[in-house]
This record gives C-alpha cells, structure tokens and sequence, in this order.
C-alpha cells in the first residue's frame, strides 16, 4: 500500500555545496529540483499527502546572510512554482507560525499560493515554514486556554484540533536524509506511529527514485500500532 502522507526532512544542502567548493546558499539552490521532483514522484504514485520541512524555528539561529536567502528563495519558488502545481491538482498550504519574523513578501506569497490552489484535490503539498514541532504544540495549547476549554474536556482530540493543520492525517511515512538519525522537532505530534527510513542522499541529489526506495522499506515494515498480529 502507498502511504497515505510522507512526511520529508530536506537535510543535507550546505554539505552538498561544500564537498563542490560552493557557498552553502548554492546547496538550497540545488534542492530545488530535488522537491519538484519528489513532488511529481508523490503525485505519480498516489501519495495524497506531501509534508516537507522547508525552514524550522530553530533556522533563525544561522547566518543573517543564509536566512535571507532562504527567505528570498522560498518566495521565489512559489513565484516559479505555484501554477505549474496548480495545474496538477496540487494544494499547497503551510504549517508553522506566521509572525513578525517572516518577511511581508514571503508571507503574501504564501497567502497568494494557498488562495489559488484552496480548491485542488489530488495532492496536498504541506511547507513546513517557520516551523517547530515543539511550538505547533505549544500554540495548540494556547488556543485550548484561549477557547477556555475545561480540564476534563482536554484530551488528544482537543490538542489535534488545535494543531496547525488538523484536517490532514498524520504521517504514514518520514523520510529524513544525508544521513543523519534524528527527527529534529518535525510533526512532533503527528509522528507518533510513522515509519522513519533515513538516506544517506543528500537532499540536492534526492529524487522521486529515492522516494519510491522509501516507499518500498515502508511497505515490508509490519505496522501493528500496539496490537499484535492475529
């Protein structure tokens, strides 16, 4: 069975520049074929869910010159993008905070994609932007005080209707690459039952080869959620 929803850790960028001699801005540059192609390769395959982590709470802390490029880039890709995925059927919305950080630019594009694309069925492609597992359940627990919601009324349905997108099922399938063994604060919440495949690719090389390679692993793992089989 293909999973419903892939979640992607896109991990390796500044590696990829420096072992070519490049300047690490030249590694995001890179990475960008890498998620158009995954992006057609979930579609090709039936994938109905496509969570990718795009810029995290904790990316602020990199160099002025890094986070503005990052900036400038991911408004650019949804300038170059957004139609062409549009005419595939593809939704695109966002997950993570909207606040003073992010610059009015990139935030009018995002608002302009999901505006556009609201209405697409076949795939939902989910940018994680500003993004920390950690803050999406502080925020959920933010609105729980702020809807004065009882104690006795607070239980994991009330969290999950407070998180960013609670609409979209969790995640089947996390794959994280470059070969490191971590989740670093993605879809805390979400991930609590996913099936993690770690890659030794480094995300500018990734393609919808390796997501299917991913697929393949996830499809021999016995997912049994507790239980045991019968």
């Amino acid at each position: 069975m293909v999973p419903h929803h892939v979640g992607v850790v896109m991990d390796g960028n500044g590696r990829w520049a420096t072992r070519r001699g490049l300047a690490r801005t030249e590694g995001h540059g890179a990475g960008e074929e890498a998620l158009v192609d995954t992006a057609y390769g979930a579609l090709a395959v039936g994938v109905r869910v496509l969570t990718v982590y795009a810029f995290s709470t904790e990316n602020w802390r990199r160099p002025l010159d890094e986070v503005r490029y990052l900036m400038n880039f991911n408004r650019g890709l949804l300038e170059r993008r957004q139609h062409e995925l549009h005419a595939e059927g593809v939704r695109i919305t966002f997950s993570g905070r909207r606040d003073w950080r992010v610059p009015k630019g990139v935030l009018h594009r995002m608002q302009e994609a999901e505006r556009l694309t609201e209405d697409n069925r076949v795939m939902t492609l989910n940018i994680a932007f500003n993004y920390g597992g950690r803050a999406e359940i502080v925020d959920a627990v933010k609105r729980l005080v702020h809807d004065r919601v009882p104690e006795e009324k607070i239980d994991e349905k009330a969290i999950r209707e407070r998180l960013y997108h609670p609409e979209l099922p969790d995640p089947d399938l996390m794959v994280r690459t470059s070969g490191e063994f971590r989740t670093s604060n993605f879809l805390l919440w979400e991930m609590a039952y996913s099936e993690l495949v770690f890659t030794e690719v480094l995300w500018p090389d990734f393609r919808r080869e390796d997501l299917y390679a991913a697929i393949e692993e996830y499809q021999r793992r016995d997912r049994r959620f507790g239980g045991v089989d019968s």
